[in-house]
Parts: C-alpha cells; structure tokens; sequence
C-alpha cells in the first residue's frame, strides 16, 4: 500500500495562517471546503503535514485566502471527543489571495467566502466582491448590497449590469 491508495483530493481556501505542528518539522491549518451557493455544504477541516520540507513549504509560502489543492488521508476520530482531520501528503496552491499584505492585523481586511465569490471588507473603505475566476464582480460602501452585486453578476440581462455566470 503506497501513501497515495485511497487518497482524497480536496480544493478549499487556507482559513487562516498555518501554525507548527507538535514538533517542529510538522505544521498545522485548517482548510475552508465550499462545494456550492449552499451553506450547509461549507466545511472547515484540519489538516496535518507530516512531512517535513512540505511542512516548512506550509509554513512559510501559503497565506491565508490561499486556494489550495490538499491531496491526502482522511482521518476519523478515535474517541468521542476526537476531531476529524486530513493527513496531508500533496498541496498545490492553485490561487494566490487576493489581499496584498497580511501581515498588518490592524489594517487586514476581512475575508469572507460564499462558494465561488470571495467578499473583501476593507476596514478603511469599499467591500470588494470577486469571483473564484479572478474577476471583480463589484464594489460597495454598504455591506449589506453584497447579494445585490452577486445577482447582478450573476444576472446580466435583468439587472442591466455586465458580468459573467457561475
């Protein structure tokens, strides 16, 4: 049996930095799954890598917002009060963030996910809503007109707005 029998493959965003893992050469994330426009198709999974040139890969080039390709095993948990997580043995970054520079927690932006759309609240400015594809579906100072701007992308030919389909 070989490190890749039985193998899942999974796509999802770095939720947030990773960490070490519980020796050095090892590192902890967690990440974000979102298979669909529904909510309760989101999962968030941690994952493990044990291997330690992947692990340093881990800790010091992905960012959080990262979209990334996990390939490894998922691991059930053995007690009642164990976790579910992912043994790591492959990672793609498929996406780098859209956010500049993380290293500021004052003047981060916060990121939130919904399926295919990534929503950019800007602290100091407009929310910013773009599509998995790299294209900017809009802008807002008010938060709560986010679904509006995804229905106009989503919808061109009724909201007189230009923009694509998921």
């Amino acid at each position: 049996m070989t490190t890749w029998d039985n193998a899942v493959v999974l796509d999802g965003f770095l939720d947030e930095e990773a960490m070490p893992g519980e020796r050095d050469d090892t590192a902890r994330f967690r990440i974000h799954l979102t298979t669909d426009e529904d909510l309760v198709d989101e999962a968030v999974l941690p994952c493990v890598v044990a291997d330690p040139a992947l692990a340093d890969s881990v800790l010091h080039e992905l960012k959080r917002g990262d979209l990334l390709r996990v390939t490894g095993h998922l691991r059930l948990p053995q007690t009642t009060d164990g976790a579910l997580w992912v043994e790591v043995h492959a990672i793609d970054a498929l996406y780098p963030t859209l956010l500049p520079d993380l290293a500021d927690a004052e003047a981060t932006p916060f990121i939130e996910r919904y399926a295919s759309y990534v929503v950019i609240y800007d602290p100091d400015g407009l929310t910013h809503v773009w599509h998995e594809t790299g294209e900017q579906v809009g802008a807002t100072e008010d938060p709560s007109t986010i679904s509006d701007l995804i229905y106009a992308y989503e919808h061109p030919a009724t909201s007189g707005e230009t923009g694509g389909t998921t």
